[in-house]
Parts: structure tokens; sequence; C-alpha cells
């Protein structure tokens, strides 16, 4: 139960928000349909099994839409069940960039609500690459800068960086 929770989190703070760098170039609405695509036809390459199929797959939507962390995210777990560390590690780096750029531009958007969605999801990246230590230090300062949110609180408060750090899927796909 503890584990679904978990990974249901994880879905929630890697799917919630892409990041927009602000030094990218403008990515159409065109490519973002077709990364979409893309990545769609890579869940289904990976329920087949069929990594290399996923990995060549996710690695375009990737390129497409720099700015989505999902795709770096999903192309790092891929690379590291391929056996592709150093790749992996790389796409990883695409994650937290994404994420770090979403985190920038979170209060950009007038009468937005500030969103800890890209605090969090650099909390899990940082994680993934093995940076711990960084991920607490990332996890303090979105305490500090979401003092109301709940979805920050219930990270702290349930202690869900050594949850994740510990559990065993999570394991299958960190550096």
């Amino acid at each position: 139960m503890k584990t679904r929770v978990f990974f249901s989190l994880a879905v929630v703070v890697l799917c919630g928000t892409p990041g927009c760098s602000p030094k990218s170039k403008e990515i159409t609405s065109l490519q973002r349909k077709e990364a979409a695509t893309l990545d769609s036809e890579a869940q289904f390459a990976l329920q087949l099994k069929d990594l290399a199929r996923a990995e060549g797959l996710i690695a375009k939507a990737a390129d497409l839409c720099p700015d989505t962390g999902k795709y770096w995210v999903d192309l790092g777990s891929i690379r590291v069940r391929l056996g592709k560390k150093d790749a992996a590690r790389t796409a990883y780096k695409g994650a937290l960039k994404a994420y770090e750029g979403a985190a920038a531009n979170a209060g950009a958007n007038a009468g937005a609500a500030p969103d800890p969605g890209p605090w969090l999801q650099q909390v899990y990246v940082l994680a993934l690459l093995g940076r711990v230590d960084d991920a607490r230090s990332v996890l303090a300062r979105a305490q500090k800068k979401f003092p109301e949110s709940r979805a920050v609180r219930s990270f702290v408060e349930g202690k869900q960086i050594d949850q994740m750090i510990a559990d065993p899927s999570f394991k299958l796909i960190a550096l």
C-alpha cells in the first residue's frame, strides 16, 4: 500500500509540470504533440518489453521537447535497465535541467498560485542521480519557499526521501 502511494506521488510529481528553460528555443505545439505521440509509442514498447525501441522513441521525444523532464526521466530509467549507466546519467541531468527551469519559471505567470511540483521533481531526480544530500537540500529550500504546501509538508513529514531510496523499484532505476 505504501509503495503504491509513493509511486502515485512520484507519477504526480513527474507528470505535473514541464520545465521551461528561459534560454531554450520556442517549442511549437506541433512538436509537443509529436513528442506526446512518441512517448505514447514508447510506453507501448515498454509494455511489450522492447526496451531498445522504447529508448529510441523517448529519446526523440526528449530531443523535441527538452523542457519536459518526464521524457528525460523515462529515458534515463530505460537506459539504466539497458545497462547504459553513463547515458542514463546524461538523461537524468537533462531532467534536472528541465525541472530547474520549471522551478525558476514557476511564479512567472501573474496570478498563478506558486507550484512546488518542479521542486519535488528535482528532489526525485537528484535522488535518482545518487545525490541524496542535494535532494534533501532542495527539499529544505522548497519547504521554506512553500510553507503552506500540503505536498511539500507530506513529503517532509512522511520522510519520503528515505522511503524512496529504500524502495526496490526505485533502486532498479537509480544510479
